[in-house]
């Protein structure tokens, strides 16, 4: 059927709609509560001035339709597809690992915060989002100063003879040693829940009441807790400025440059504005039609929804939208566009962060364009450094020998493409074959054709690594593909006729040249080549830790009776670390997938005995 007969047809009844073009590949979806309108509009005789409408037309050569009951199911339906398929000219919003929730679980036995990545319909407490796990943790610190909560999960705790040191500073009630009671231990998480909903004030005003009454009634040491308690949250609750009255809304806002949207959103808890999130988005259609898949991604994806959500513009389906909204979190939930007041001046406000944002990344791109230049300038490459790679070894006298390999990207770390390889065919300290090995790995035609090439490669150490590197890329029949230096460490001199000690320069060595390039100390450009270093070192020894880690707590499991393959890969998988292992309690270790309640005694009590071998050496000597 052709393009033409489809549109005589398309039905008048909500549904998705996926553009093809001529390759039969999906370059867009789309939802409609009438497929027949929006679809033809594409196309209407009259002609749509709209650019972005152009651009999309001229690559249209096909269109599938997919039937719906409701707009809230297509909405469901393209938010589905668009993940499955990834169109080209869709809004393509990756889950955001970045945002961090406090997570509190009131069902629990003295009930602790917890800092987690994603909320979950678990019947537990999420406070949040928060932009960083900075963030996060800041806010956790200060919860735990002002309330006193247990740190470390139950068993841990439980499993301890002693309180633990945040006890000895007075950020522990210490729960598990019975120094506080539940009823009391209920009162300092009940007040760390109204502090994070924003009712500081009234929590002030509550703590104010129970210190005199304490007082009044010769209880002078709950009255002191009390007041102590109040100091620190009237510190905080003076810096906290109302915004609005009560409940909590996102704002968002967003500026347009051409294809470029930023978006900012804006988060209010308890009237308080407590923090904000930058969206970067390549977009080549409508701003109102980029919201409305922004919030359809964005909300349905574990993020928190608020009781409102404030919108720069009116966006099509929004009751459709709203509903989904309100079914996934199971609450009313209100997409509004305020024209006045205090929201209107809050929508403005995320309007200019979104613009300040984008003005930001411009900066930013235009000193790392410079940055850039100045590497091919003084290194005399051949192509501009966009593409930085750097490998580096980690072994101890050949054993558990790894490489590592990481990429900066226009002078960033892109972490999805660094790289670990466990060293195979090397056997004792031979560094020169590890890297020939890693480098062969690397560079060979199906690793390329997924990564492509770099546009620069450095190796640390000085003319002969160089060298020996250059070598290596030579039997590799990759000379000429991409550039290469090395970066030689600042070493420190003492004169041994003076107390005075000196430290020489870092210096690049390039190919063919004898004397290194000097670049400024504490240059942009040197301290960029210093860290893409420094961090490909910090991921060898890291992974190179962990094996070594992994080796430990193996061959300690094996050493355990009765516990066999299946076991001992779970134990593995659950605790990643001796350490872990022996400071979790018979509870945890229970929990672990094949355990039971009577293995996980043998291995706790196994455990201990290994950790105190003393105490069971006594135990051998009264028997």
């Amino acid at each position: 059927m052709s393009l033409e007969d489809k549109l005589r047809q398309m039905p008048n009844s909500p549904g998705v709609y996926l553009m093809r073009d001529a390759e039969g590949k999906i370059i867009y979806i789309g939802k409609a509560c009438s497929l027949r309108q929006r679809v033809r509009s594409y196309f209407a005789s009259s002609g749509d001035s709209r650019y972005h409408v152009k651009f999309l037309v001229a690559r249209i050569a096909d269109i599938d339709v997919m039937l719906t009951d409701t707009e809230k199911e297509a909405l469901l339906l393209e938010n589905t597809l668009i993940k499955q398929h990834h169109p080209r000219y869709n809004l393509n919003l990756k889950d955001d690992k970045t945002y961090f929730s406090l997570r509190l679980d009131q069902q629990e036995q003295f009930p602790r915060f917890c800092i987690v990545r994603k909320t979950q319909r678990d019947g537990a407490r999420y406070f949040g989002p928060y932009s960083s796990a900075s963030a996060a943790r800041d806010v956790l610190l200060q919860i735990q100063r002002m309330f006193p909560l247990r740190h470390y999960p139950l068993a841990t705790c439980m499993a301890r003879r002693r309180p633990c040191l945040y006890h000895q500073i007075g950020q522990c009630s210490a729960p598990c040693q019975q120094l506080i009671s539940g009823a009391e231990y209920g009162e300092l998480v009940d007040g760390a829940v109204q502090f994070l909903e924003g009712k500081g004030r009234e929590l002030v005003a509550d703590f104010k009441r129970r210190m005199h009454e304490a007082s009044q009634e010769l209880r002078y040491e709950e009255a002191a807790r009390w007041r102590n308690l109040l100091r620190s949250i009237e510190v905080t609750v003076e810096k906290q400025k109302m915004v609005t009255h009560g409940g909590d809304c996102d704002v968002l806002g967003y500026h347009r440059d051409n294809d470029r949207m930023e978006l900012a959103l804006l988060f209010i808890r308890s009237g308080v504005l407590n923090g904000s999130r930058i969206f970067s988005l390549t977009w080549k259609l409508d701003d109102a039609a980029c919201i409305a898949s922004f919030l359809n991604q964005h909300y349905t994806v574990d993020a928190f929804i608020p009781d409102e959500i404030l919108l720069p513009l009116k966006i099509e389906g929004a009751e459709a939208l709203a509903g989904l909204l309100s079914d996934v979190r199971g609450k009313k939930v209100a997409l509004l566009r305020p024209v006045r007041g205090v929201k209107s001046e809050l929508v403005e406000l995320a309007g200019k962060n979104a613009a300040a944002a984008l003005r930001e990344r411009d900066e930013k791109q235009a000193s790392v364009e410079t940055l850039l230049e100045e590497l091919r300038s003084r290194l005399q490459l051949a192509r501009l450094p966009r593409r930085i790679e750097c490998y580096d070894i980690s072994t101890i006298q050949g054993r558990f020998s790894v490489g590592s390999g990481v990429c900066f990207l226009d002078g960033r770390a892109d972490k999805k493409s660094y790289r670990h390889y466990r060293i195979r065919d090397v056997a004792g300290q031979d560094d020169f074959a590890m890297l020939r090995e890693v480098f062969s790995r690397r560079f060979r035609e199906d690793s390329v054709a997924a990564k492509g090439l770099p546009d620069l490669v450095i190796v640390d150490g000085g003319i002969g690594q160089l060298n020996t590197t250059l070598e290596i890329i030579n039997e590799l029949g990759l000379q000429r593909k991409f550039d290469l230096v090395s970066l030689a460490k600042s070493r420190v001199a003492r004169d041994v006729g003076s107390q005075a000690i000196s430290r020489s320069d870092e210096r690049v060595f390039l190919p063919g040249r004898k004397n290194p390039v000097v670049l400024r100390q504490n240059s942009p450009a040197l301290l960029l080549l210093a860290a893409i270093r420094d961090e490909a070192h910090r991921f060898a020894i890291e992974y190179h830790r962990k094996l070594r880690s992994k080796e430990g707590i193996a061959s300690l499991i094996d050493r355990i009776p009765g516990i066999g393959e299946k076991r001992r890969t779970a134990l593995l998988k659950h605790f990643g670390s001796l350490q872990m292992l022996k400071e979790a309690g018979i509870d945890e270790i229970e929990r672990v997938k094949g355990m039971n309640r009577a293995v996980a005694k043998k291995v706790y009590e196994w455990l201990q005995g290994t950790a105190n071998p003393s105490s069971e050496r006594k135990n051998s000597a009264v028997k």
